[in-house]
């Protein structure tokens, strides 16, 4: 359970850097099967713990430009959009 605990502690470049770490011990071979057993384990952990980060950050990139994208939409309620439009091309093309 303390492990499960450390790993919600990490953070994503930590979790990252340890991943690292873990795939050079195993290419580097010489650890014994349980050793290499117990890597393989603690790689798979910290992969997840990154995929958990890089969702996250994910969802909170498609947060922010979804909440970027909705001002333009409702700026103008009640506003008809083809004349909105046309009045900002119009002045496009004069300046």
């Amino acid at each position: 359970m303390t492990a499960r605990t450390h790993e919600g502690a990490l953070g994503y470049e930590q979790a990252r850097d340890e991943l690292i770490e873990v795939v050079r011990r195993l290419e580097a071979g010489g650890t014994t099967l349980e050793e290499s057993l117990a890597l393989w384990e603690r790689g798979e952990e910290l992969a997840k713990v990154c995929r958990r980060w890089l969702d996250g950050a994910r969802a909170r990139l498609d947060a922010a430009l979804a909440e970027r994208d909705e001002p333009q939409g409702g700026a103008a309620p009640g506003a008809a959009g083809a004349g909105a439009g046309a009045g900002r091309d119009e002045s496009d093309a004069a300046g």
